[in-house]
């Protein structure tokens, strides 16, 4: 499956891309404002309006940035094993990457999921999330199916519960108050919980 691209942005853009990134993420979309940004980045408001036009489009490229550089370190963790199986761990430790950056993905990510279900442009913005993770499990089952290495018999309905199982236990995570400590425990979590559901006799029930 095709990734979604990016284009490239100018050195300035990145600039006030990452400097909202990280403001989004620590105070939310609605408390801060484009002079903030501006500021946070060195730059001024005007060259802002100039590059994005409305704090809606800062707003959509920034996480499109965030869901580029998040596939990429996926698909390098995922490009030195060997395994199916080894593809399946790699591609977990690249999503659980650390414990800031996750949490800071995934605080911007829930907030945006409100606007996705009131405005078309997030709307649009989450299903393409939806179909790039989905895309990328799919094809690592895919691989593991054909290989005799996997019991799932649809490689699309295993992306969707693989999917359920990382993204359920992200959202466990994000809810405890010892988060930075229990990330790695999280993260082993979920390999074992990824592998017990994949690696199983088809036809047979999730473990």
């Amino acid at each position: 499956m095709p990734r979604p691209a990016l284009n490239t942005p100018p050195e300035r853009q990145v600039d006030l891309i990452r400097s909202a990134y990280r403001l989004f993420s620590e105070k939310g979309v609605h408390r801060v404002a484009l002079e903030e940004i501006a500021e946070h980045a060195g730059l001024s408001k005007g060259l802002v309006l100039y590059y994005f036009k409305t704090k809606e489009n800062l707003v959509l490229a920034t996480m499109r940035w965030a869901l580029e550089v998040t596939a990429e370190r996926v698909r390098k963790a995922m490009s030195i094993a060997a395994t199916p199986e080894g593809r399946v761990l790699a591609m977990i430790d690249g999503i659980w990457s650390g414990a800031e950056t996750n949490r800071r993905f995934y605080l911007l990510y829930l907030d945006l999921a409100g606007h996705a279900a009131r405005l078309r442009n997030f709307t649009e913005l989450s299903a393409t999330f939806r179909a790039h993770e989905n895309g990328l499990y799919s094809e690592v089952i895919q691989e593991g199916m054909a290989a005799g290495a996997f019991g799932v018999e649809d490689a699309e309905e295993g992306a969707v519960a693989l999917r359920a199982i990382i993204d359920g236990l992200f959202l466990q995570w994000l809810q405890e108050a010892d988060w930075e400590r229990l990330h790695p425990w999280y993260r082993e979590a979920c390999k074992r919980a990824a592998l017990a559901y994949l690696v199983r006799t088809p036809g047979s029930p999730a473990a």
